[in-house]
Protein backbone atom coordinates (compact mmCIF):
# COMPACT_ATOMS: atom_id res chain seq x y z
CA UNK A 1 0.00 0.00 0.00
CA UNK A 2 2.62 2.06 -0.46
CA UNK A 3 1.21 4.46 -2.89
CA UNK A 4 -1.85 6.55 -1.62
CA UNK A 5 -2.47 8.68 -4.66
CA UNK A 6 -5.96 9.03 -6.21
CA UNK A 7 -7.69 7.60 -9.13
CA UNK A 8 -5.66 4.00 -9.28
CA UNK A 9 -6.68 0.65 -9.98
CA UNK A 10 -7.08 -2.04 -7.11
CA UNK A 11 -7.12 -5.66 -7.79
CA UNK A 12 -8.90 -4.83 -11.32
CA UNK A 13 -11.11 -2.26 -10.01
CA UNK A 14 -10.63 1.69 -10.83
CA UNK A 15 -11.38 3.79 -8.53
CA UNK A 16 -11.81 7.79 -8.74
CA UNK A 17 -13.73 10.05 -8.15
CA UNK A 18 -16.32 8.88 -10.75
CA UNK A 19 -17.61 6.19 -8.87
CA UNK A 20 -19.16 8.33 -6.03
CA UNK A 21 -20.59 10.75 -8.44
CA UNK A 22 -23.37 8.74 -9.56
CA UNK A 23 -24.92 8.46 -13.20
CA UNK A 24 -23.06 7.79 -16.31
CA UNK A 25 -22.75 10.40 -18.87
CA UNK A 26 -25.20 7.94 -21.18
CA UNK A 27 -27.82 8.07 -19.01
CA UNK A 28 -29.91 11.11 -20.62
CA UNK A 29 -29.61 9.06 -24.16
CA UNK A 30 -31.17 6.16 -22.46
CA UNK A 31 -33.69 8.19 -20.34
CA UNK A 32 -34.81 9.75 -23.91
CA UNK A 33 -34.88 6.80 -25.86
CA UNK A 34 -36.91 5.15 -22.80
CA UNK A 35 -39.18 7.80 -23.30
CA UNK A 36 -40.22 7.80 -26.93
CA UNK A 37 -40.81 4.21 -25.94
CA UNK A 38 -43.31 4.83 -23.53
CA UNK A 39 -44.57 7.82 -25.87
CA UNK A 40 -45.15 4.86 -28.31
CA UNK A 41 -46.43 2.41 -26.30
CA UNK A 42 -49.40 5.04 -24.97
CA UNK A 43 -50.00 5.42 -28.59
CA UNK A 44 -50.56 2.06 -29.83
CA UNK A 45 -52.81 1.42 -26.50
CA UNK A 46 -54.90 4.27 -27.66
CA UNK A 47 -55.98 2.61 -31.12
CA UNK A 48 -55.99 -0.91 -29.38
CA UNK A 49 -58.80 0.29 -27.47
CA UNK A 50 -60.25 2.54 -30.85
CA UNK A 51 -59.77 -0.56 -32.61
CA UNK A 52 -61.99 -2.68 -30.22
CA UNK A 53 -64.88 -0.18 -29.58
CA UNK A 54 -65.44 0.21 -33.06
CA UNK A 55 -65.29 -3.95 -33.31
CA UNK A 56 -67.92 -3.89 -30.26
CA UNK A 57 -69.53 -1.24 -32.72
CA UNK A 58 -69.93 -3.69 -35.16
CA UNK A 59 -72.66 -5.98 -33.22
CA UNK A 60 -69.41 -8.37 -32.49
CA UNK A 61 -68.45 -9.48 -28.82
CA UNK A 62 -64.57 -7.19 -29.19
CA UNK A 63 -63.56 -9.83 -25.98
CA UNK A 64 -62.58 -12.53 -29.08
CA UNK A 65 -60.75 -9.64 -30.73
CA UNK A 66 -58.20 -8.43 -27.63
CA UNK A 67 -58.17 -11.78 -26.16
CA UNK A 68 -56.67 -13.24 -29.59
CA UNK A 69 -54.25 -10.31 -29.65
CA UNK A 70 -53.35 -10.83 -25.93
CA UNK A 71 -52.73 -14.39 -26.18
CA UNK A 72 -50.91 -14.06 -29.33
CA UNK A 73 -48.56 -11.69 -27.57
CA UNK A 74 -48.24 -14.02 -24.63
CA UNK A 75 -47.22 -16.45 -27.40
CA UNK A 76 -44.38 -14.28 -28.66
CA UNK A 77 -43.47 -13.12 -24.96
CA UNK A 78 -42.66 -17.26 -24.12
CA UNK A 79 -41.05 -17.79 -27.73
CA UNK A 80 -38.76 -15.24 -26.33
CA UNK A 81 -38.05 -17.21 -23.44
CA UNK A 82 -37.32 -20.32 -25.04
CA UNK A 83 -34.87 -18.66 -27.36
CA UNK A 84 -32.90 -17.10 -24.29
CA UNK A 85 -32.94 -20.20 -22.87
CA UNK A 86 -31.54 -22.32 -25.67
CA UNK A 87 -28.90 -19.95 -26.48
CA UNK A 88 -30.14 -19.49 -30.14
CA UNK A 89 -29.70 -15.75 -30.12
CA UNK A 90 -26.32 -13.85 -30.50
CA UNK A 91 -25.61 -11.55 -27.78
CA UNK A 92 -26.88 -8.58 -30.36
CA UNK A 93 -29.93 -10.60 -31.45
CA UNK A 94 -30.89 -11.19 -27.91
CA UNK A 95 -30.56 -7.54 -26.83
CA UNK A 96 -32.82 -6.51 -29.56
CA UNK A 97 -35.48 -9.27 -28.51
CA UNK A 98 -35.07 -8.29 -24.99
CA UNK A 99 -36.50 -4.44 -25.75
CA UNK A 100 -39.12 -5.93 -28.47
CA UNK A 101 -40.12 -8.04 -25.47
CA UNK A 102 -40.43 -5.23 -23.22
CA UNK A 103 -41.76 -3.29 -25.56
CA UNK A 104 -44.88 -6.27 -26.20
CA UNK A 105 -45.15 -6.60 -22.27
CA UNK A 106 -46.24 -2.82 -21.77
CA UNK A 107 -48.43 -3.34 -24.50
CA UNK A 108 -50.31 -6.52 -23.26
CA UNK A 109 -50.75 -4.53 -20.09
CA UNK A 110 -53.46 -2.35 -22.36
CA UNK A 111 -55.06 -5.82 -23.92
CA UNK A 112 -55.67 -7.29 -20.73
CA UNK A 113 -56.99 -4.13 -19.59
CA UNK A 114 -59.33 -4.25 -22.57
CA UNK A 115 -59.85 -7.73 -22.47
CA UNK A 116 -61.17 -7.95 -18.94
CA UNK A 117 -63.88 -4.69 -20.09
CA UNK A 118 -62.40 -2.27 -16.95
CA UNK A 119 -63.46 -5.24 -13.92
CA UNK A 120 -62.76 -7.55 -11.83
CA UNK A 121 -62.99 -11.24 -12.26
CA UNK A 122 -65.81 -13.13 -11.60
CA UNK A 123 -65.05 -16.78 -10.97
CA UNK A 124 -62.58 -18.21 -9.14
CA UNK A 125 -60.64 -18.85 -12.41
CA UNK A 126 -60.82 -15.87 -14.21
CA UNK A 127 -59.11 -14.60 -10.60
CA UNK A 128 -56.55 -17.51 -11.54
CA UNK A 129 -55.34 -15.43 -14.57
CA UNK A 130 -56.03 -12.05 -13.50
CA UNK A 131 -53.84 -12.74 -10.36
CA UNK A 132 -51.34 -14.43 -12.77
CA UNK A 133 -51.01 -11.78 -15.41
CA UNK A 134 -50.50 -9.12 -12.36
CA UNK A 135 -47.76 -11.12 -10.86
CA UNK A 136 -46.15 -11.43 -14.60
CA UNK A 137 -46.87 -7.74 -15.03
CA UNK A 138 -45.34 -6.24 -11.96
CA UNK A 139 -42.08 -8.61 -11.77
CA UNK A 140 -41.65 -7.38 -15.46
CA UNK A 141 -41.80 -3.98 -14.65
CA UNK A 142 -39.69 -5.05 -11.74
CA UNK A 143 -36.87 -6.30 -13.77
CA UNK A 144 -37.07 -3.33 -16.23
CA UNK A 145 -36.23 -1.34 -13.61
CA UNK A 146 -33.29 -3.32 -12.76
CA UNK A 147 -31.72 -3.16 -16.20
CA UNK A 148 -32.63 0.57 -16.64
CA UNK A 149 -30.81 0.86 -12.85
CA UNK A 150 -27.57 -1.05 -14.27
CA UNK A 151 -27.48 0.66 -17.14
CA UNK A 152 -28.15 3.88 -16.53
CA UNK A 153 -25.54 4.26 -13.59
CA UNK A 154 -22.96 1.82 -15.35
CA UNK A 155 -22.64 0.40 -11.75
CA UNK A 156 -22.05 -3.41 -11.85
CA UNK A 157 -18.27 -4.52 -12.92
CA UNK A 158 -19.03 -7.60 -15.17
CA UNK A 159 -15.46 -8.79 -14.15
CA UNK A 160 -16.76 -9.56 -10.82
CA UNK A 161 -19.31 -11.66 -10.14
CA UNK A 162 -22.07 -11.69 -7.58
CA UNK A 163 -20.09 -15.11 -6.14
CA UNK A 164 -16.72 -13.22 -5.88
CA UNK A 165 -18.18 -10.25 -4.17
CA UNK A 166 -17.58 -11.22 -0.20
CA UNK A 167 -14.49 -11.99 -1.58
CA UNK A 168 -13.73 -8.99 -2.65
CA UNK A 169 -15.47 -7.22 0.09
CA UNK A 170 -13.13 -8.91 2.66
CA UNK A 171 -9.72 -7.74 0.58
CA UNK A 172 -11.23 -4.15 1.13
CA UNK A 173 -11.33 -4.03 4.57
CA UNK A 174 -8.42 -5.64 4.88
CA UNK A 175 -6.46 -2.65 2.86
CA UNK A 176 -8.66 -0.16 4.41
CA UNK A 177 -7.46 -1.11 7.42
CA UNK A 178 -3.60 -1.33 6.33
CA UNK A 179 -4.09 1.88 4.99
CA UNK A 180 -5.35 3.66 8.31
CA UNK A 181 -3.58 1.73 10.71
CA UNK A 182 -0.81 4.10 12.61
CA UNK A 183 2.98 3.91 11.47
CA UNK A 184 4.35 1.12 13.14
CA UNK A 185 8.08 1.89 12.43
CA UNK A 186 7.57 4.78 15.37
CA UNK A 187 5.56 2.45 17.29
CA UNK A 188 8.66 0.24 17.22
CA UNK A 189 10.76 2.63 19.07
CA UNK A 190 8.11 4.04 21.80
CA UNK A 191 7.88 7.27 19.75
CA UNK A 192 4.22 8.44 20.09
CA UNK A 193 1.82 8.84 17.19
CA UNK A 194 1.94 11.51 15.07
CA UNK A 195 -1.46 13.39 15.91
CA UNK A 196 -2.64 12.75 11.81
CA UNK A 197 -2.21 9.28 12.56
CA UNK A 198 -4.17 9.04 15.45
CA UNK A 199 -6.98 11.20 13.61
CA UNK A 200 -7.10 8.93 10.56
CA UNK A 201 -7.10 5.72 13.27
CA UNK A 202 -10.23 7.90 15.06
CA UNK A 203 -11.82 8.31 11.42
CA UNK A 204 -11.69 4.76 10.65
CA UNK A 205 -12.89 2.88 13.98
CA UNK A 206 -15.95 5.75 14.13
CA UNK A 207 -17.12 5.78 10.62
CA UNK A 208 -15.66 3.10 8.42
CA UNK A 209 -14.75 -0.35 10.45
CA UNK A 210 -18.42 -1.26 10.37
CA UNK A 211 -19.05 0.34 6.91
CA UNK A 212 -16.49 -2.53 5.74
CA UNK A 213 -17.48 -5.55 7.83
CA UNK A 214 -20.66 -6.60 5.36
CA UNK A 215 -23.40 -5.27 3.34
CA UNK A 216 -24.36 -1.75 4.02
CA UNK A 217 -27.09 0.99 2.82
CA UNK A 218 -29.63 -1.73 0.79
CA UNK A 219 -32.22 0.36 1.15
CA UNK A 220 -29.99 3.48 -0.67
CA UNK A 221 -28.66 1.76 -3.11
CA UNK A 222 -32.04 0.28 -4.42
CA UNK A 223 -33.71 3.48 -4.89
CA UNK A 224 -30.62 5.34 -6.21
CA UNK A 225 -29.64 7.19 -3.25
CA UNK A 226 -25.57 8.40 -2.74
CA UNK A 227 -26.11 10.27 0.74
CA UNK A 228 -24.93 7.41 2.39
CA UNK A 229 -21.72 7.28 0.24
CA UNK A 230 -21.71 11.21 0.54
CA UNK A 231 -21.44 11.41 4.71
CA UNK A 232 -18.10 9.15 4.63
CA UNK A 233 -16.74 10.56 1.79
CA UNK A 234 -17.11 14.30 3.45
CA UNK A 235 -15.73 12.81 6.78
CA UNK A 236 -12.71 12.00 4.94
CA UNK A 237 -12.49 15.31 3.14
CA UNK A 238 -12.80 17.47 6.32
CA UNK A 239 -10.28 15.38 7.77
CA UNK A 240 -7.72 16.29 4.60
CA UNK A 241 -7.04 19.99 4.97
CA UNK A 242 -5.86 19.41 8.81
CA UNK A 243 -3.32 17.24 7.92
CA UNK A 244 -0.03 16.78 6.16
CA UNK A 245 0.80 15.92 2.48
CA UNK A 246 1.48 12.18 3.13
CA UNK A 247 -1.92 11.94 5.51
CA UNK A 248 -3.59 13.51 2.62
CA UNK A 249 -2.38 10.79 0.57
CA UNK A 250 -3.70 8.27 2.74
CA UNK A 251 -6.70 9.40 2.96
CA UNK A 252 -7.28 9.99 -0.65
CA UNK A 253 -6.21 6.05 -0.87
CA UNK A 254 -9.24 5.41 1.90
CA UNK A 255 -11.46 7.84 -0.05
CA UNK A 256 -11.15 5.19 -3.08
CA UNK A 257 -11.62 2.21 -0.96
CA UNK A 258 -15.02 3.25 0.16
CA UNK A 259 -16.09 4.34 -3.04
CA UNK A 260 -15.05 0.74 -4.31
CA UNK A 261 -16.86 -0.53 -1.69
CA UNK A 262 -20.24 1.15 -1.68
CA UNK A 263 -20.20 0.06 -5.71
CA UNK A 264 -19.53 -3.36 -4.19
CA UNK A 265 -22.57 -3.05 -1.96
CA UNK A 266 -24.67 -2.00 -4.70
CA UNK A 267 -23.29 -4.57 -6.98
CA UNK A 268 -24.96 -7.13 -4.56
CA UNK A 269 -27.97 -5.51 -4.09
CA UNK A 270 -28.49 -5.35 -7.94
CA UNK A 271 -27.08 -8.63 -8.72
CA UNK A 272 -28.79 -10.28 -5.95
CA UNK A 273 -32.42 -8.58 -6.99
CA UNK A 274 -31.77 -9.57 -10.76
CA UNK A 275 -30.93 -13.03 -10.10
CA UNK A 276 -33.62 -13.38 -7.82
CA UNK A 277 -36.46 -11.44 -9.83
CA UNK A 278 -36.88 -14.67 -12.02
CA UNK A 279 -37.40 -16.93 -9.92
CA UNK A 280 -41.26 -15.24 -9.60
CA UNK A 281 -41.46 -14.24 -13.65
CA UNK A 282 -40.65 -17.42 -15.23
CA UNK A 283 -42.50 -19.83 -13.42
CA UNK A 284 -45.61 -17.73 -13.19
CA UNK A 285 -45.40 -16.87 -17.14
CA UNK A 286 -45.33 -20.63 -17.57
CA UNK A 287 -48.17 -21.25 -14.70
CA UNK A 288 -50.33 -18.28 -17.19
CA UNK A 289 -49.44 -19.86 -20.46
CA UNK A 290 -51.41 -22.90 -19.20
CA UNK A 291 -54.28 -21.18 -17.74
CA UNK A 292 -54.82 -18.93 -21.19
CA UNK A 293 -54.52 -22.80 -22.95
CA UNK A 294 -57.46 -23.59 -21.00
CA UNK A 295 -59.01 -20.62 -21.10
CA UNK A 296 -59.23 -20.30 -24.66
CA UNK A 297 -60.43 -24.48 -24.49
CA UNK A 298 -63.34 -23.58 -22.37
CA UNK A 299 -64.63 -20.34 -24.04
CA UNK A 300 -64.44 -21.69 -27.41
CA UNK A 301 -65.99 -25.06 -25.98
CA UNK A 302 -68.69 -22.91 -24.56
CA UNK A 303 -69.73 -20.42 -26.48
CA UNK A 304 -71.60 -20.20 -29.74
CA UNK A 305 -71.46 -16.25 -30.50
CA UNK A 306 -70.28 -14.81 -33.88
CA UNK A 307 -67.22 -13.07 -34.40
Amino acid sequence: MGDFGGGREIGGWRTSDALISGWGSGSATYLISQTVMGLLVVAISGSLFWLVWIYGSGLRDPRYLDGWLLAGGMSLQVFFHIAIKTASLSPKSAARWRKIHIFIGYLLIAAFISHSDFSLPDTAFEWALWTGFVLVTLSGIFGTYLAWSLRAKHAIDERVGYDGIPIRRAELARDVYAVAKTDLAGAAIALPATPYDAWIMDLYKNHLREFFQGQRNFAAHLIGSRRPLKRLTDEIDNLSPYVDEQSQKKLAAIKNLVAEKDWLDLAHVYLGLTKGWLFVHVPVTYALIVLTVLHVVVVHAFSSRPW
